[in-house]
């Protein structure tokens, strides 16, 4: 007998997961993105023992249908390409097709999502990647998705995470960075009962900036059009911190991005 062998689908979406789902902020961050994909106007988070215990999101997108709402817990299955082509011109936050079954692989994970048009939605709970109950439910237009008990099934993985208040800063920035990409979109994150955050849908990112941070009077705005590159932002003079760079935070076309040479540039 040969010693190549095809991974069970369960297995193969944990192995997945491990680079889509990191800690509690990540699945935050691919949770909000599918909404933003979904033309949400207004995103809720919350979150309980910094998201070990319980990740929800939930939107008033446009939702999905029955059929749709079984096929996104496929691996590899996207609304947002089709052809070899698409991928030199993507337009949305999510494409691969493997967030949601490689959260739901490592979960107790419940999705509930209803069109606007359909009279019910559609709930479906998975536990560590495998379908346990798909029924009919009533709820408002939109999607709402639950993670419980995040890599309850991988332990070691599980060992690895932070202390509570660690998890929910990381989920605290990494939803004051989704608020500041989509200053049109309303977000809110709650601790348990604890809000952390409040944002109304805001018209330009110079009011989603004060609804962050409040008044500054020292902020200069920026603004370039070169070499078919649009640049806008806000800096604020650092001279007299010494060597203090504060927090910077960087988008490319919506997208949240690490990258040394943008941090040098606007340093210098």
């Amino acid at each position: 007998m040969g010693k190549i062998r095809q991974l069970p689908p369960e297995l193969a979406s944990q192995i997945a997961a491990g680079e889509v789902v990191e800690r509690p902020a990540s699945v935050v961050k691919e949770l909000v993105e599918n909404a933003v994909d979904a033309g949400a106007t207004r995103v809720a988070i919350l979150v309980e023992m910094g998201g070990k215990k319980l990740i929800r999101v939930e939107d008033d997108g446009e939702g999905m249908d029955a059929a749709d709402a079984r096929l996104a817990l496929e691996r590899h299955a996207t609304s947002k390409i089709a052809r070899v082509e698409d991928l030199e011109a993507i337009r949305t936050m999510g494409f691969r097709g493997e967030a949601l079954p490689s959260i739901a692989s490592v979960s107790h994970f419940v999705l509930r999502t209803r069109r606007r048009e359909a009279e019910g939605g559609t709930e479906i709970r998975v536990n560590g990647g495998v379908v346990a109950s798909v029924v009919e439910v009533g709820m408002a237009p939109g999607t709402i998705i639950e993670a419980g008990d995040l890599f309850y099934n991988l332990p070691a993985r599980r060992k690895f995470l932070k202390s509570d208040v660690a998890e929910t800063t990381q989920v605290s920035r990494m939803a004051t960075q989704l608020a500041l990409a989509y200053p049109e979109i309303g977000f809110t994150l709650m601790s348990g009962p604890r809000q952390i955050l409040r944002c109304t849908p805001t018209s330009s990112l110079e009011e989603r900036f004060y609804q962050l941070y409040g008044e500054r009077p020292d902020l200069v705005a920026v603004s370039k059009d070169a070499g078919g590159l649009r640049i806008r932002g806000y800096v604020a003079a650092l001279a007299d911190q010494g060597p203090t760079r504060g927090a910077q935070q960087y988008f490319v076309n919506g997208r949240i991005v690490k990258d040394r040479t943008i941090a040098h540039a606007v340093i210098d």
